[in-house]
Order: structure tokens, then C-alpha cells, then sequence
């Protein structure tokens, strides 16, 4: 009967392909007057670490920014490409991009890559006249707004983290240290995350980047 005596286990080249899935430790958090993004700093393939210097938050605009987790390559690139439209939508339409703009423009980026996809998970933050907000995209540009966001391998222990000391209310100064609180937890047990934590501290002044090394 279907669910019951041993289920199907993994072959060898798929255990190979799950063992090489790039780690990571990725928050975003909306505070009364702006948004945080962050992102731990350690690039690892498997058991082996490739940099201790990686980074994995991007500014995409003077008020919004990315933060991801998965293939550096891919951040890269997808950022890149978001950065690139956005000013051309700022040119051509004579205004800034909004945040939620911003996220589908990159929803329909990943969409269309789908065949061939970018692998990372994506976290779009940023200020805009209808306030703070936070949008998280999967590989394939499934768009969801949230108050906070993690992804990545150490998701499940930074977002206990979050989840309890999250307030409507947290003023900046707050949701960062709420979110270092919440990757130094995830770093103390994942092996695929630490070494540092890269910030992007988003305001109606801009964005402010950040680092503290570990």
C-alpha cells in the first residue's frame, strides 16, 4: 500500500547534486522607517568553502536593494540585469521605480529564464511613497509581499529568530540588530553559513551598506 514499508531513497548523482546546492543565510526585515536586508558572507559548494568574502546583498537602486541566496554567479547576474532596467525605466518614464515595480520586473526576469533558470532565492526590499515594503521570489518568480523573509540553507533557524522578536514597530537601529541576532543563530548551526554578515540598511536618505566580519 502507498505510504507504508521503504520509500524510494535518492540515487547517487541526485545525493551528488542536493550535497553541491550553495548555502546560505539570508533576512530581510520592513521596521517603521525603512528595511533591512543582510546576508551572511561564507560561498560554499558541498563541504567545501570557496570564499570567505562573498556577497549576497545588492543595491539595485538609491532606495531599493536585493538579497539572496543560492548561485553567486546568478545574484549577479540577476541583479545586474534588474539594475540595468530600472534606470531605464527611470529615464524613459522620468520617476523612480516602486519596490513592488521592481520585484515583478524581476519576477518576469526569472519566469522567462525557466528552462534554463537562475538558482537563487531572492529577497526585494526597499522605500517608495507607499512606504517600507518586502517582496520574496523564488527561482521560478513566484512574488510575495511579507514583513520579514529568510531563505537559504539556515532559513529555519534564523526565522525562529525573527518571528520572536519581530514588531510592526522596530524602529532600524532594532531590526538590525534582530537580524544579526537572527544569521549568528543560523551561522552557530550551519556549516554552509558564517564568516561575516553584509548589510543593507534602506532609509528615505538611500541605502547604506554595511559589514561586520566574524
Amino acid at each position: 500500500m502507498e505510504g507504508y514499508g521503504p520509500q524510494p531513497q535518492p540515487s547517487q548523482s541526485q545525493a551528488q547534486g542536493m550535497m553541491w546546492i550553495p548555502g546560505a543565510t539570508t533576512v530581510g526585515v520592513v521596521c517603521k522607517d525603512g528595511v533591512i536586508l543582510a546576508a551572511e558572507k561564507r560561498v560554499s559548494y558541498g563541504y567545501f568553502i570557496a570564499s570567505k568574502g562573498g556577497k549576497k546583498v545588492f543595491k539595485l537602486t538609491n532606495t531599493i536593494g536585493a538579497a539572496c541566496a543560492g548561485l553567486v554567479s546568478d545574484m549577479q547576474v540577476l541583479a545586474r540585469d534588474v539594475e540595468a532596467n530600472a534606470n531605464l525605466f527611470s529615464m524613459d518614464v522620468g520617476r523612480k521605480i516602486s519596490v513592488r515595480a521592481a520585484a515583478k520586473l524581476m519576477s518576469n526576469i526569472l519566469f522567462n529564464r525557466r528552462m534554463a533558470p537562475l538558482i537563487t532565492q531572492t529577497i526585494v526590499g526597499g522605500i517608495d511613497d507607499e512606504g517600507p515594503s518586502l517582496w520574496v521570489l523564488d527561482v521560478l518568480g513566484s512574488v510575495l509581499p511579507d514583513d520579514y523573509a529568510v531563505v537559504g540553507s539556515g532559513t529555519e533557524i534564523a526565522m525562529a529568530v525573527v518571528e520572536e522578536g519581530y514588531r510592526k514597530d522596530l524602529t532600524v537601529v532594532e531590526a538590525k540588530n534582530l537580524v544579526t541576532r537572527a544569521i549568528k543563530s543560523a551561522i552557530s548551526r550551519d556549516a554552509m553559513s558564517g564568516d561575516g554578515i553584509d548589510f543593507l540598511v534602506i532609509t528615505k536618505e538611500g541605502v547604506a551598506e554595511e559589514t561586520i566580519k566574524f
